[in-house]
């Protein structure tokens, strides 16, 4: 280290407190805590750090006796840890408390104060309701000046963050290059920050992801024939607005000083009712059309999907993963968030009994309901997570509330406009895949009125007519098209709704091969529910204590405690991969309130494990005191049901129940052999794989939509094909169950 120029003394910073205990050492105080310096020489220098010596000085002394490159090494190891720092002597004035203030956030107070002596802001006001003066005397009581557009910081007040009005205020600011912070500084809550930086986020990023959790007011406001936000009344004390005013002058001061920290990328909520405060991280989406690529999602459609190799690092209740359910939730945490994030938030189902594990994440736009009706829906509807552990359970609801949103139209879509016939080879017609049968399509009429929104049967397909259509890809690198309208939820239904979108094959993962895996694993399952569901054939059952699962055995007697029943029945079809429903009925009924749950997996415990874990997520509908219930289907099931009047429900007499060795379960090693073995699997039965990657670029976490033309969904989906040939070549039945005599309950999960 060596001398500074004349009148720069040497101390530790001004927020910091030394005492020397002789012999054990020297011991700094500051509001964040103790540090203790050890050694001799640390206590013999730290006792003349007080400022009021230079470097030359501390020379001359010695203290401790120490040679001069000892004396400069401990300096300098003081000075790399922010302990000391050169302070300015002089005549001028100094404020010691500001100084300290910087010398916390590692500044030179100094240098801060020279450049608030030129520095300047210009204010701005969005909405008529927005009262300035408060932030006005604010900044000046910072000795901020105030200037036009070419001061160093622009501070923007508004009423509402999706004021319209701010789009203009972004457009100039990112042209210009300039950063801008956005406040509300009034009102129960009061918003600050976040800072715009032209090369962050910008407010379009900001203003997609509030108008996600205001969906409720959005319909209200088209309604009433509204557009933008609806105006509140201003609510506010006058301690509330100085507060307010002066912590925006201090996140002004701090981005002024050149002090950066991760809250400034973040919308900062303080609740004035409880002083609760949070911040919700902003960031930028790569794919807004303001200050991103907005062909990202697109491109990423056009692409081949290619597997990769993907080892599996979790293989627990929930199946096998590349990632482990904590890693999977420290990195996308920040989804969850009322104001940035994507998910408003994820509870605890309240109404689960204790041995659930059952959580909640927002609205569900896979139930088909929107405009005023999902407003009126309100939490009836939602995203859920499962497991056999409450952190299981909390990832799964966040990552079914990640697939909901990936799988929402937003826009930005691959969109080919064409009719069927000019498409050619590559189209598939939807009914392959949505399965509805002449006779529905016939009496839709009818059945649309007596049943709920995802039961709802479409108009019949045109193949002539224009629509937008999606790419999809083969495993083999194939390209074809189906519906848009069929893949994402919301695509707007020109000329008629000639397609139901659903979440049958949805599915988000640690990478895109987990959520292939599963979301094929998804299409057989259902594919065996509704073999078994529609044709009523009773099945065997499954040996539980088989299958060596604690958990299981365990839930057995917890659903026993609360007078419910509990046992498996093993729907496995064709393609061999092990599939359960876990079923439960009230053992002191009627009504028996029967609900169920189903799971797929190469692993028959963990198909097991996904049957009940589905089961338990269901059971709050049939404890929870007063439930009621829309969907006229469930309601006429839990009213009427029993295991007498549907004895399919039951194993099947006389057969020995499947027990864990029946179903050959090999474990492989990484998930791209498992897709691998699903693909051979579909095709010697003339199935084909095709995937849409939905991974939207801002979320990162990958999601698909898996399509198996062919397959049959669970619900009420008739048309010729598996649902009739399949349980005959099984030899569960003698030849197709007729049409009239079909299972008159549609599955309703």
């Amino acid at each position: 280290m060596t001398p500074g120029p004349p009148g720069r003394a040497l101390g530790f910073r001004r927020h910091l407190r030394a005492e020397v205990k002789a012999g054990r050492g020297a011991y700094l105080f500051s509001e964040r805590g103790v540090i203790a310096l050890r050694g001799s020489h640390v206590e013999s220098l730290a006792a003349v750090l007080d400022g009021s010596r230079e470097l030359a000085d501390l020379v001359r002394e010695r203290p401790g006796g120490m040679p001069p490159g000892q004396l400069a090494a401990v300096l300098a190891q003081l000075v790399d840890a922010g302990l000391v720092a050169i302070r300015e002597q002089g005549e001028r004035e100094v404020d010691e408390q500001a100084l300290a203030y910087w010398d916390a956030c590692g500044i030179d107070g100094e240098a801060v104060a020279e450049r608030g002596r030129t520095a300047a802001v210009r204010l701005l006001v969005v909405g008529d309701e927005v009262d300035a003066e408060p932030v006005e005397r604010a900044l000046a009581d910072a000795r901020l000046g105030l200037a036009g557009a070419a001061a160093d910081l622009s501070v923007v007040l508004c009423a509402d963050y999706l004021d319209p009005r701010l789009a203009e205020i972004d457009a100039e600011h990112r042209r210009d290059r300039r950063p801008w912070l956005l406040a509300r500084p009034f009102g129960a809550q009061v918003w600050i920050g976040p800072v715009f930086r032209p090369d962050g986020a910008c407010w379009h990023c900001l203003a997609h992801r509030l108008w996600g959790h205001r969906h409720a007011e959005a319909c209200v406001q088209e309604l009433l024939g509204h557009s933008g936000p609806a105006r509140r009344p201003v609510s506010a004390l006058p301690p509330l607005t100085s507060a307010a005013a002066h912590l925006i002058s201090l996140e002004v001061c701090k981005w002024l000083a050149g002090y950066r920290y991760r809250g400034q990328q973040s919308v900062w909520t303080l609740d004035t009712l409880d002083l609760h405060g949070r911040l919700h991280e902003l960031r930028r989406r790569p794919q807004c059309a303001a200050c991103g690529d907005s062909g990202l999602v697109a491109a990423l459609a056009d692409r081949p999907v290619v597997l990769s190799p993907a080892p599996k690092a979790a293989s627990g209740g929930g199946g096998h993963r590349t990632a482990t359910p904590a890693e999977v939730l420290a990195g996308h945490r920040h989804l969850v968030s009322p104001v940035t994030g994507i998910i408003k938030a994820i509870e605890p189902d309240p109404a689960a009994p204790p041995f659930v594990n059952a959580f909640r994440s927002g609205f569900n736009v896979a139930h088909g309901i929107t405009g005023m009706e999902a407003f009126k829906a309100g939490m009836r509807y939602e995203n859920g997570g499962k497991g056999t552990t409450p952190l299981d359970a909390e990832v799964g609801a966040l990552c079914e509330g990640v697939e909901r949103f990936s799988g929402n139209y937003q826009g930005d879509e691959r969109r080919v406009r064409a009719s069927y016939a000019e498409l050619g080879a590559e189209a598939v017609h939807p009914n392959e895949c949505m399965l509805f049968a002449d006779r529905q399509y016939a009496e839709r009429a009818g059945w649309n009125r007596r049943h709920a929104a995802f039961q709802q049967v479409c108009d019949p397909f045109d193949v002539l007519a224009e629509l937008d259509w999606t790419p999809l890809w083969t495993l083999s690198g194939e390209k074809r098209h189906l519906p848009t309208g069929l893949l994402y939820f919301g695509a707007p239904a020109e000329g008629g709704p000639v397609v139901c979108a659903d979440s049958n094959g949805n599915a988000a993962g640690s990478s895109r091969e987990d959520a292939i895996l599963q979301a094929t694993l998804e299409l057989i399952e259902r594919d065996a529910v509704a073999l078994w569901w529609y044709n009523r054939t009773p099945l065997p059952g499954v040996d539980v204590l088989s299958l060596e699962d604690p958990w299981l055995v365990e839930l057995l007697g917890q659903y026993a405690s609360i007078g419910r029943e509990l046992w498996l029945l093993d729907l496995t079809s064709d393609f061999g991969i092990p599939v359960m429903a876990a079923l439960s009925r009230r053992v002191d009924g009627p009504p028996e309130h029967i609900v169920f749950g189903f799971g797929a997996h190469f692993d028959p415990r963990i198909a097991a494990r996904r049957a009940a874990t589905e089961l338990n997520q269901l059971l709050p509908m049939v404890l929870e005191c007063g439930h009621e219930l829309d969907d006229p289907d469930a309601r006429r099931w839990l009213e009427h049901a029993t295991v007498a009047n549907q004895p399919y429900l039951r194993p099947r007499p006389g057969v020995r129940a499947s027990v864990a060795a029946d179903f050959g379960y090999v474990h492989r090693a990484d998930i791209r052999d498992d897709i691998t073995a699903l693909r051979k699997m579909l095709g010697a039965q003339g199935l084909e794989m095709l995937v849409l990657d939905q991974t939207r670029p801002d979320i990162g976490l990958p999601v698909v939509k898996v399509v198996v033309p062919g397959l049959r969904p669970f619900w009420a989906r008739f048309a010729p094909g598996r649902l009739f040939t399949v349980p005959v070549r099984l030899g569960r039945l003698a030849g197709p169950t007729p049409y009239d005599q079909l299972n008159p309950f549609p599955m309703f999960l």
